[in-house]
């Protein structure tokens, strides 16, 4: 079973908005680095930003300065902000846990994986 559950997929417009959400059980949440991920279709998984459990924060150059990674610890869920949202930007959205993260983050191998959230971007 997915212990991950993420939310807040859908269609925007380019430039627009989106914020994507994803809970996870208490003992995961307060333990591991949560990430994001996305898949657009014919191309491999790639990371998209990590929030380890400092409060340190890692992003992929495509998404810097556009989407912000951020944690509630009173709701076990971690936030992706999205803005100015591009069409190269439509993927399935993955959250993602795991409690070493460098190799969530550098080797792209969490210890848990939600079963994603379809976002497009398109007019």
């Amino acid at each position: 079973q997915v212990p991950l559950a993420e939310s807040g997929g859908g269609l925007v417009q380019p430039g627009g908005s989106l914020d994507l959400s994803c809970v996870a059980p208490r003992n995961i949440f307060i333990s591991t680095a949560m990430a994001w991920y996305r898949q657009a279709p014919g191309n491999q998984r790639e990371r998209v930003a990590i929030m380890y459990t400092d409060g340190t924060r890692k992003y992929a150059d495509s998404v810097k300065g556009r989407f912000t990674i951020s944690r509630m610890y009173a709701k076990n869920t971690t936030y992706l902000q999205m803005s100015g949202l591009k069409p190269e930007d439509t993927a399935t959205y993955y959250c993602a846990a795991g409690k070493n993260p460098i190799t969530l983050w550098d080797l792209s191998r969490p210890d848990y994986w939600g079963q994603g959230t379809q976002v497009t971007v398109s007019s």
